[in-house]
C-alpha cells in the first residue's frame, strides 16, 4: 500500500525496498503528534513496475 500511496499523493514511484520505509513512515505518523517525517528513498521504483503489476495488480 505504501508503494500505491506514495505513486498516487505525491508522484514518486519508490523501489521496493524504500517503500518499506515508506510504509514504516506511515505507521509511526500514526502514533505522533503533529509535525514530519522524513524518509529518505533510494533506488527507481520504475524498474520493478513489472513485478508489481504481476504481484499486485494495477490499483
Amino acid at each position: 500500500d505504501a508503494f500505491y500511496t506514495l505513486s498516487r499523493l505525491e508522484g514518486i514511484i519508490p523501489a521496493i525496498e524504500s517503500s518499506h520505509a515508506v510504509a514504516y513512515g506511515m505507521k509511526l505518523a500514526k502514533t505522533m503528534g503533529k509535525g514530519s517525517v522524513l524518509i529518505n528513498l533510494s533506488g527507481r521504483g520504475d524498474k520493478d513496475m513489472d513485478y508489481i503489476i504481476e504481484k499486485y495488480g494495477i490499483r
